[in-house]
Formats: C-alpha cells, structure tokens, sequence
C-alpha cells in the first residue's frame, strides 16, 4: 500500500513538472489569461526595486538602452550584460535551473538540445506552462542555410528562455528570475536584447567543437566568441 502510494505521488510530481503543456492550457481556461501588460503590472515594480540598485553601482541606468543575456551550458549560468551606449558591464547572474542535452548546437526536432549562436527575443508568453517565457528566434538565419545545405527539414523551434525547473531544449530560470528577466527585457525593448548561448565562457576557455559535430560548427563558434568579444570586451 505504501508502496502504490510512493508511485503516485511520484507520478503526480512527473505529470506536474514535464506535463504540463497539457494540464496547463485547462487551467489557464479556468483562471483566465493574463496579458503582458498584466504581467508588468504584476512583477515589473518589484523587479525594477531589486535589480536598479545593481544597474546603479555599475553606472547603467534602468532600463538600459542596450541588453545582452550570455548562457553558458557548461556551467548552467546566464549573465546579465547592459549598456547605455557606451561599454557594456555585467550587472548580474542567475543560475540556470534545467538545460537539458549535451555541448553542441542543437541540429533537429526533439533532441533535446538547448540551441548555440546569438539570438534575439522575438516574443513575452505571459500565460506559459512555464509561469512566464520569452521566446528566441530559433532558428536564425545561420541555423536554417546550414539545415537547408543538409537537407534537415526539422531543425526544431519553440525554444524559450523560462520559468520553473524542467527543460527540453530551453532555458529555464525558475520562476523569480524569470519575474526580473522577462520585466528587465520588456522595459529595454525585444529589439535592444541581444540573447548569446555558448557552450563555455570564451574569456576562460577555447571553445572547440564537439567530436562529429558538422564542420560549420567551427564558424558558430567563431561568431560566439567574436559577439562575446563585442558585449564584454574580453
């Protein structure tokens, strides 16, 4: 008996954490959706009182004119960059709470891989499965020639950076960081972000292409390393 109970519960923890793009559009039903300006109402005040004083001490005001998220895989981090026209500084740092799939860029539908490259946020999800999501615009330019030139018809799509603790390819924040992200991302403008996945810190090691990886993937790495050069200076 106990036992049956163990798996039950287990198996509701499985269905609340990685089913939740089916539970959660019923829920959303029954509560009602939120829009974006909604959610700004909710987090964006508070979000501004704890990440201005950070802005401040780096001589940024807030919003910034300019914004760059750097995530490193390796170490599960994502950095925060801002600038107001001059150089960038680092302002702050969150710990990427699920990533999933190995180094490398992610090639096809469904394997799992968090994307490499630079990106751009093309949309806010205030009503995500995930609390809150921002949705990058992969695949790039770059991403489609070289599925194209390898006849990958499904190179995937619907990568976001999230909420909560469970990833399939995606970023995800957790919940209070995604509050401050996503209100930090809507007050700079979509436009003015500038999203970089890399599988290491290129300041601290070479970033060299995984074993079998396309030969493309040598370029990928060459613009990573040259756009972190760009935002960071290192």
């Amino acid at each position: 008996m106990i036992f049956v109970i163990l798996l039950l519960a287990v198996a509701a923890f499985l269905f609340y954490q990685y089913g939740r793009t089916i539970w959660h559009p019923a829920t959303t039903k029954i509560t009602g959706k939120k829009t974006v300006a909604e959610v700004i109402d909710l987090y964006g005040e508070q979000s501004r009182q704890e990440l201005e004083p950070l802005f401040n001490e780096k001589g940024i005001s807030y919003p910034p004119s300019k914004l760059a998220l750097i995530a490193f895989k390796d170490k599960d981090i994502l950095e925060v960059w801002a600038s107001n026209g001059a150089s960038y500084q680092l302002i702050t740092s969150y710990p990427i709470k699920a990533a999933s799939g190995v180094l490398g860029p992610k090639l096809r539908e469904g394997d799992k891989q968090v994307p490499e490259g630079v990106y751009q946020i093309i949309g806010f999800n205030p009503n995500s499965a995930y609390h809150l999501s921002m949705k990058l615009n992969y695949p790039n330019a770059f991403d489609l020639v070289h599925a194209k030139n390898e006849g990958r018809n499904y190179p995937g799509t619907n990568i976001f950076i999230h909420g909560r603790a469970a990833s399939i390819g995606c970023l995800a924040m957790g919940d209070p960081a995604i509050e401050q992200l996503f209100s930090l991302v809507h007050s700079t403008g979509k436009s003015n972000t500038t999203v970089l996945i890399s599988p290491t810190d290129p300041s601290q090691n070479t970033l060299i292409p995984p074993v079998d990886s396309p030969s493309w993937v040598s370029d990928l790495y060459k613009d990573i390393e040259s756009k972190y050069m760009e935002i960071t200076g290192q």
